[in-house]
């Protein structure tokens, strides 16, 4: 198993070098995007508006990471926090075999928190019907309103691993306020992931009816954060100095991804 993961490494890493395979790939991205790739798939039943990739990415960090809150901002139809609930229920499953233990499916600290300015009735309903639902809270609300923030903040005083994925409005300033807000709980070694970054790097046509394209979307927030946590200094929920870096490994590993510099580790 070492061997195999030091040539998995070892193929990582010449990916990033390799022109044509990412000239390739950022070829087929772009033709995906056009055709609303993302828009194909479901994750136990529930649309899950994501590419593969990233989902396969979110399986290894989850996996790796072991958090016991995944908080997600935007909702959409629900698929990523099933995914994200499945996830964490593989978890538990694992630790309470690993133990020679009956795992009780209800009986679980682990969970994740959606939170998205408009909550379909439809979607929420298929949410709340879902099998995993008992691992879903849902709050509806603006990510960046003062009072869903300090709701957020309350419930993850109570849990020590945390993972943020924001995938929610993807204009600069909206993706600035949901880092100022939601990246201080990640917990040390975890992740802080700005989905759609890769809006920065297409085509201005390709975004005709957004309130967002290049020089304003969630690459150009994550460098502005990034930026002022390493000029002015802020604090983790921890009491710690914060500090990221971006996790290129993950975008050479994957080579097709919305979130390109996206993957920010807590160090």
């Amino acid at each position: 198993m070492n061997s195999f993961l030091e040539e998995m490494k070892a193929r990582i890493q010449a990916n990033a070098g390799d022109a044509r395979l990412n000239s390739d790939a950022r070829a087929l991205l772009l033709s995906t995007i056009a055709a609303k790739y993302s828009y194909n798939f479901t994750w136990l039943s529930r649309p899950v508006i994501q590419y593969p990739q990233d989902m396969v990415a979110m399986q290894e960090l989850v996996w790796q990471l072991r958090p016991d809150l995944i908080i997600e901002t935007g909702i959409a139809h629900g698929g990523s926090l099933v995914l994200s609930a499945s996830l964490l229920a593989l978890l538990d499953y694992c630790d309470a075999a690993a133990a020679g233990a009956t795992l009780d499916p209800r009986a679980t600290r682990r969970r994740v928190l959606g939170i998205d300015i408009d909550i379909r009735a439809h979607n929420r309903a298929a949410i709340e019907d879902h099998p995993l639902a008992h691992r879903i809270d849902m709050i509806q609300g603006s990510s960046v309103a003062a009072e869903i923030i300090a709701q957020v903040h309350e419930i993850a005083k109570g849990y020590e691993r945390v993972l943020v994925c924001l995938d929610s409005n993807h204009t600069h300033e909206h993706v600035l306020a949901e880092l100022e807000a939601y990246a201080p709980l990640v917990s040390r070694d975890s992740y802080c992931v700005v989905f759609d970054t890769v809006v920065e790097d297409l085509p201005d046509e390709m975004f005709p009816d957004r309130p967002w394209g290049k020089g304003d979307n969630p690459k150009t927030a994550m460098r502005e954060y990034l930026y002022r946590i390493e000029k002015q200094g802020r604090k983790a929920f921890d009491g710690a100095p914060l500090n990221f870096e971006i996790d290129k490994s993950i975008e050479h590993k994957l080579l097709i991804t919305v979130a390109p510099d996206g993957y920010l580790k807590r160090v």
